[in-house]
């Protein structure tokens, strides 16, 4: 069984590569994150490399963004535009129908790409499920839940979502407020390594993500 899981969050720095990582691991999928910014302080598929090492299948970047800004901005300021189109035709030629694919967003759903798109307008034309990751804080309840409501007004198909950390109640609440399984609960950590990725791994209940891709 294989398919495509979009991995998106209900923010920036909530944990999305930590959760694709995971999500690689489990599912010994490939990862693309199609559009890096910041790409001078590092980039997202070399820590997923770091983690899990080299015979994890990592493809590049179609835009590779020096300033940690919104990608419309960085890639503004290096006079390019970024073409969804060119993402999407991308997509289908790295995406192999027998193998899982783990794609990584930047920022929330409505980060802006170019003048007129967002990453939510990516996974329309891209028609990918999603997997969305909620860091747990002061107001994340709002944020998670207007991320929850802008998937569900696009139709886009959710397969679950994933706390990470904890903040008093949040997760118990959001377990009542949203419609999909949560998938993991992770805890906040500082230092991520192989072995603790895949204890995740091992952990993720992924049988409705399983099923319904």
């Amino acid at each position: 069984m294989s398919g495509v899981l979009f991995v998106t969050g209900i923010g920036t720095d909530v944990g999305k590569t930590v959760a694709s990582a995971i999500l690689v691991a489990a599912l010994q999928a490939d990862y693309w994150k199609p559009v890096q910014s910041g790409a001078e302080e590092g980039t997202d598929a070399e820590r997923i490399q770091q983690w899990l090492g080299t015979s994890v299948v990592v493809h590049p970047e179609v835009y590779r963004l020096k300033r940690a800004v919104s990608p419309h901005l960085a890639a503004r300021e290096e006079g390019i535009s970024i073409d969804v189109s060119t993402i999407v035709k991308a997509f289908h030629r790295i995406h192999k129908p027998n193998r899982w694919l783990i794609i990584e967003g930047a920022g929330g759903l409505l980060v802006p790409l170019n003048e007129n798109q967002t990453f939510l307008d990516l996974i329309l034309q891209l028609q990918t499920p999603v997997v969305m990751v909620s860091r747990q804080y002061l107001g994340s309840l709002n944020h998670t839940l207007l991320t929850a409501r802008v998937l569900e007004q696009a139709q886009i198909p959710v397969r679950g979502w994933m706390a990470n950390g904890g903040y008093e109640s949040n997760e118990a609440d959001l377990e009542a407020w949203l419609p999909w399984p949560k998938l993991a609960s992770l805890d906040w950590v500082e230092h991520i390594d192989d072995e603790w990725i895949r204890q995740q791994a091992q952990r993720l209940s992924l049988r409705h993500a399983l099923v319904n891709s």
